[in-house]
């Protein structure tokens, strides 16, 4: 195959891309995921997500310094073979890619339960295949049109999420009423830590996954027409979403209703909508969780097709994945992702309880090892690049490596809570067996993998390190 087939199109604009960093972060798990753990924390859910979004922040600065050195479609997959080995490389490449085809069955289940809310007529096999199809169609269609459902369905969670911190943040000051509420709610009931301090750090594992998502613009990066810029302004921005979106909306819900509220814990922001007295709170909360999820689906596909293109431009695929259609989308690649996706759906019907629960346990602390990787990986290319080619840093991590070692440690300390929390043990155990599988697969096919030639995407954005 010759090498200039294997180019991806740099179609997506920079208004893409900052709505594909904005929309990553705001997914399923803030509107329906946050009051559990609201109920399990207290107020104090919200040094938990600030804690939890910090570190998430100090990963993405992490990555954000390699990506806008050398901005590839396998991102850290890439960066992971060229710093630690490609058994690192093929290892979180094929991880990550399992946790998406994952996510896009869990996905398209929900967002197949939301619409039979409405259609009840419907079979939920039914809706759950057409919502998969319909944006497997989109994806393959062309990377622009990836970017333009991505931009419109991030556009709506962005401004449901503004309007409903204008709506809360007038009610708790009074401007719209003749009296406010106040901070009441956050110092009753217990107090601003009615469980203890050690509900806190619970509540980082509980949130923190939450975040995960926020790494697909540096996956994009390869696909944008200013990939250092495009990047450089989505990472920076991480900080303000975090506070803006997570944050600020969790302290709308918290200063609003009581924490321990049997609504709060069913759904927090329709409890509030309903607390405003706007109609049709949950259909409304319904659509935009629907929203949340069909963005979540539609990154999910790209980011397995694109992942599953780097693996094979690495040998570690078939090669067959390497084929691109006429809009230059590796379409074979998403086709497989979603194929793997429609097994796992399937499951969920017919072993809900074995195979299904395996399959999405096994990809729960995944985004945790990524991230990992992503710390080690960084540690090493900066020395390559401050050695080689300094100028190639134009986004530096700050306290180099200082910070780098605390990102590590906060990671590792996450994952060794899971093993100590009955609830997440098995999540983080399927992960590691899953991990152990691939490692040994990985191994037993290295003779034949050496043996491959191994085209790069883009010659001229590769480093020689």
């Amino acid at each position: 195959m010759q090498q200039n087939k294997v180019v991806l199109q740099q179609s997506l604009k920079s208004r893409h891309m900052s709505m594909i960093a904005l929309g990553g972060v705001i997914g399923a798990g803030l509107f329906v995921g946050s009051g559990a753990a609201i109920h399990k924390t207290g107020p104090g859910i919200l040094v938990s997500y600030a804690i939890a979004g910090t570190l998430v922040f100090l990963i993405m600065r992490l990555l954000g310094e390699m990506a806008t050195a050398n901005p590839t479609s396998g991102s850290f997959s890439e960066y992971a073979r060229d710093t630690i080995g490609p058994w690192a490389g093929v290892t979180v490449g094929w991880l990550y890619w399992f946790q998406w085809v994952v996510v896009i069955a869990i996905e398209a289940i929900a967002g197949a339960a939301i619409i039979h809310l409405w259609y009840p007529e419907l079979p939920m096999w039914f809706l759950t295949f057409a919502l998969t199809l319909s944006l497997t169609l989109t994806n393959i269609y062309s990377v622009k049109s990836f970017g333009e459902f991505e931009y419109w369905f991030a556009m709506i969670k962005v401004a449901s999420i503004i309007a409903f911190l204008i709506l809360g943040v007038s009610i708790i000051f009074g401007f719209s009423s003749s009296s406010s509420v106040g901070v009441t709610n956050l110092v009753q009931n217990g107090g601003f830590f009615p469980h203890g301090i050690s509900a806190v750090f619970l509540g980082i594992i509980t949130v923190f996954f939450s975040f995960a998502g926020t790494e697909v613009a540096t996956i994009a990066a390869a696909e944008s027409k200013d990939p250092v810029k495009s990047v450089g302004k989505a990472i920076n921005s991480t900080i303000m979403r975090v506070l803006i979106f997570y944050i600020g909306s969790i302290a709308v819900v918290v200063t609003l209703l009581p924490w321990d509220s049997a609504n709060v814990l069913q759904s927090p922001f329709v409890a509030v909508l309903e607390y405003l007295e706007i109609p049709f709170a949950a259909h409304i909360m319904n659509f935009i969780v629907l929203t949340a999820v069909l963005s979540c689906l539609n990154a999910g596909l790209y980011t397995t097709s694109r992942m599953m293109f780097s693996l094979a431009n690495k040998g570690d695929a078939p090669k067959y994945f390497l084929k691109l259609n006429k809009k230059g989308v590796p379409a074979r690649a998403v086709f497989a992702s979603t194929i793997f996706s429609y097994v796992a759906v399937i499951m969920s019907f017919i072993s809900p309880e074995v195979v299904f629960l395996f399959l999405v346990n096994s990809s729960g602390a995944i985004i945790l090892l990524v991230y990992l990787v992503i710390a080690f990986s960084q540690l090493r290319m900066r020395k390559k690049l401050e050695r080689d080619n300094p100028e190639a840093l134009k986004m530096k991590m700050w306290l180099y490596p200082y910070l780098t070692y605390a990102t590590i440690i906060g990671i590792i300390a996450i994952l060794v809570s899971m093993g100590l929390i009955e609830s997440t043990r098995s999540q983080l155990y399927s992960t590691l067996i899953l991990t152990f599988l691939i490692i040994v697969c990985n191994h037993l096919f290295r003779k034949n993998k050496n043996n491959v030639e191994e085209p790069t995407i883009n010659p001229n954005k590769k480093l020689n390190y």
